[in-house]
């Protein structure tokens, strides 16, 4: 890929363009942000240290939505991030009016780009933008089952003491409190993560990765997390460059998966140089069906 441009110079999005960057995914990265000089100067910083990462992608930034013109991909990260006490669904409206405004941006400099969704509440703000553009569903998608992934990752490799790198965990449902771990879908290098772990650490397990976020931004109190998250948005670029096709959980607009239909949620799906190639449909047993649906539910909710 050519351009990928990222609305948002903040923690996340600075985090992510250097992420990308330094593995030379594209060509040229572009950074936007309505803040005078905090893109131009994140840029700048990424930019120095390309001799060091051996890089020769071109990274800019400034704040004219003109910048996104002939971007093959869009990241928004931009919105109001939650601060302690708070769920991702009380930062909606503030950040509702924002996609809205930057979705209208993108229509007009880059109809013909691929468009991934990071801010908060996502599930939500992935269905208004998919709506908005009015494109096919696979070109509109977010991230969260891959940060819900890799934080579950962490714990399962804390409580079992093995190695991260072998440990493929699965989450599905809305990015928030009622968010589904499917352990029975999760493997520690081939064979079953419940052959490793009881029920009680299963259970620490799943509770930790649905409230992984609002641990973090417990102890650091004035950031919430974007490391991780950046990260996360990193590993979709990735697959989307180089059209991996890889099977990875993603915010997707839904249309008879599941059983469910006009509603967006984290899912398995196949990512490729399209985006959302498809949905991948797994056998739910009834436990895993309910919770699912509870969780369809509460984005529903948000929708309303």
């Amino acid at each position: 890929m050519k351009k990928i441009s990222i609305i948002g110079a903040g923690r996340v999005g600075e985090t992510a363009a250097c992420i990308i960057a330094q593995q030379e995914m594209c060509s040229e990265v572009v950074l936007l942000d309505i803040r005078e000089g905090a893109a131009a100067g994140a840029a700048l910083d990424i930019s120095q240290s390309a001799s060091y990462f051996g890089s020769d992608t071109r990274v800019t930034g400034g704040t004219d939505p003109a910048l996104l013109k002939d971007s093959g991909l869009i990241v928004i990260t931009a919105g109001s991030p939650r601060k302690p006490g708070m769920s991702r669904s009380d930062v909606l409206d503030i950040n509702l009016a924002v996609i809205n405004s930057l979705v209208d941006e993108v229509l007009k400099y880059a109809p013909d780009s691929l468009l991934l969704l990071v801010t908060n509440p996502v599930d939500v703000l992935t269905w208004h933008a998919w709506k908005r553009t009015g494109w096919e569903r696979g070109r509109v998608f977010g991230q969260a089952g891959i940060l819900d992934a890799s934080r579950m990752a962490t714990f399962m490799a804390e409580e079992t003491g093995l190695s991260a790198k072998d440990i493929h965990p699965l989450v599905i449902g809305g990015h928030g409190d009622a968010m589904v771990p499917l352990t029975r879908f999760s493997t520690i290098n081939g064979a079953p993560a419940s052959a490793f772990l009881d029920d009680a650490a299963i259970a620490r397990i799943n509770e930790r990765t649905r409230h992984g976020g609002a641990e973090v931004l417990a102890l650091r109190q004035v950031s919430s997390a974007y490391i991780a998250p950046a990260a996360a948005v990193a590993t979709m670029v990735d697959a989307i460059c180089h059209d991996r096709r890889r099977i990875l959980p993603c915010v997707c607009n839904l249309d008879g998966e599941y059983g469910q239909t006009d509603i967006t949620a984290g899912v398995p799906a196949i990512l490729g140089r399209n985006g959302i190639e498809k949905v991948v449909q797994l056998p739910l047993d009834d436990t895993e069906r309910s919770g699912f649906q509870t969780s369809i539910d509460s984005v529903r909710a948000d929708l309303k």
